[in-house]
């Protein structure tokens, strides 16, 4: 890890090599240490702590890729403990459909802990680096990791928010981070960074990511230092999160210092894998559920379906890797059959963030029509920092889109394409096998454990499409549904709130 904690006067060392050669350049980030307090008091914070509400819009399942989204809301506090490099945050989430819940994050010696309600779970090395690098990017820190790097430098000055505005840039933890001083008031406007804080949850299916961190409504607090009370948050450019702070306090004396429970800090293990999309593993449960129609189930499930001509992959999920294993699992099983096509039934990422491997071997790509703006950002997004098949070899992929009924194959295995164009599937398509009866619907709803089905509005709007396409339709399955008898969804009753 190249994250480093050094004290005032290495500080200055470190600083001077690359802002004594620019005059000017220091003259500005001085200028802006001294417009949020000044750097002796912005060094003398030992903690912040926070209590935000705020609502994330949810670009990864929202039914338009430009919005608008789904809205989850939070209340959030956040600690930041910068005298022992400790940071804790909790949230407690409202999230359509009903849902509650409450997630958790501490980082504390080097230490992650997730939870999820009252579950508590080691996290990951890439937890603490994310968090360290979170702490060093705080608006009461910004500046200073900035005065600390060896390769700050100033950049062309621009415009950002119809206001003049200069531009600090330099490396943090082996990353670019740039820095948005207004002109007048000398004070932070945003922060792009490129590091592993930018590319965590949703973000990581994304490729290489730039969050822009936009802060505002300054508050002057009574220790003399200023701070933003509203954070708006985008990923590559898309409004992903706002926070507004209504509680904040420095230096506020803590019930104790922030530790991982023994017990967890036990199960930690700093060299395990991270659990991203990159290193997620092939489902090992397989089945037959029709002859030469193979589930591969896991988070995210996939079908191979076998025709004469060859194979039809079911599903690109969650990443390039993934993708790379289920062909290979593919040509495991049927040594002697190409893969001839790759559908995807969703806009929502997990569906879809797998496709770069078939482009990159030049397998065609069936997508909805609606989909075909976040399927061609999808297969143009940047991968330089972990390159996959299609940045390594950047070919034009064959994309085909379903706007009405489209065949793939022939024979007892043949598939028709449809789209749902229901009002909260709009953006899915079903695939059906009309000689074995089997419809593959997608992901407009949920099976839950006890048997029921969630989101009686989505179950309707599949039946309307099967009713529409004249289907006959025996079972039926889904990304995260094993085949169920379709006479089940028949008698889904309505929302009873």
């Amino acid at each position: 890890m190249k994250i480093r904690y050094l004290t005032a006067a290495a500080s200055a060392l470190v600083a001077l090599p690359a802002l004594a050669a620019d005059p000017a350049c220091s003259a500005r980030l001085k200028q802006a240490l001294a417009a949020q307090g000044g750097e002796d008091k912005l060094r003398a914070i030992r903690s912040v702590s926070f209590q935000a509400s705020a609502y994330r819009n949810m670009l990864e399942q929202s039914e338009r890729p430009e919005g608008p989204y789904f809205v989850s809301f939070l209340e959030t506090k956040e600690q930041h403990d910068h005298a022992h490099h400790a940071l804790s945050r909790q949230s407690a989430i409202n999230a359509p459909g009903g849902q509650r819940y409450t997630t958790g994050l501490l980082v504390a010696d080097r230490v992650a802990m997730q939870s999820f309600g009252a579950r508590q779970m080691p996290g990951s090395a890439r937890d603490v680096r994310a968090a360290l690098e979170d702490l060093a990017l705080a608006p009461e820190r910004v500046l200073l990791t900035a005065l600390d790097a060896a390769d700050t430098h100033c950049e062309a000055d621009t415009i950002l928010q119809g206001v003049p505005h200069r531009v600090l840039a330099f490396s943090f933890d082996g990353a670019p981070a740039r820095i948005y001083l207004n002109a007048y008031t000398q004070l932070p406007t945003a922060l792009d960074y490129s590091g592993t804080a930018a590319a965590t949850g949703y973000a990581a299916y994304l490729g290489d990511v730039t969050t822009r961190t936009l802060w505002s409504f300054w508050r002057l607090d009574r220790n003399g230092v200023r701070y933003p009370m509203q954070w708006d948050i985008q990923l590559n450019q898309l409004p992903a999160q706002t926070l507004m702070l209504r509680e904040l306090k420095f230096d506020a004396p803590a019930d104790q210092q922030l530790a991982v429970p023994s017990e967890v800090a036990a199960r930690f293990k700093p060299d395990a894998p991270a659990p991203i999309p990159d290193n997620a593993r092939l489902g090992q449960e397989m089945e037959e559920i029709a002859p030469g129609v193979l589930q591969i189930r896991s988070s995210w499930h996939v079908a191979i379906v076998e025709q004469t001509e060859g194979l039809v992959i079911i599903e690109a999920p969650i990443s390039s890797s993934y993708s790379e294993q289920v062909l290979a699992e593919a040509a495991r099983r049927y040594p002697h059959k190409p893969v001839i096509a790759v559908v995807t039934s969703s806009d929502s990422w997990p569906h879809l963030a797998g496709i770069r491997t078939y482009a990159a071997r030049g397998i065609p790509i069936y997508a909805l029509d609606l989909s075909a703006p976040i399927v061609q950002r999808t297969l143009s997004a940047s991968y330089a920092s972990h390159p996959d098949a299609l940045q390594a070899a950047p070919r034009k992929a064959d994309i085909r889109l379903v706007s009405a009924k489209t065949v793939i194959g022939s024979g007892a295995n043949r598939i028709e394409l449809y789209p749902l164009r229901g009002e909260t599937s709009e953006r899915q398509l079903m695939a059906y096998l009309p000689e074995r009866g089997l419809l593959y619907a997608s992901d407009p709803f949920q099976r839950r454990a006890d048997g029921s089905y969630t989101d009686p509005q989505a179950v309707s709007e599949l039946l309307q499409a099967v009713a529409r396409e004249h289907l006959q339709v025996e079972r039926f399955f889904m990304m995260h549904v094993a085949p169920r008898p379709f006479s089940e969804l028949q008698v889904v009753p309505g929302s009873a709130d």
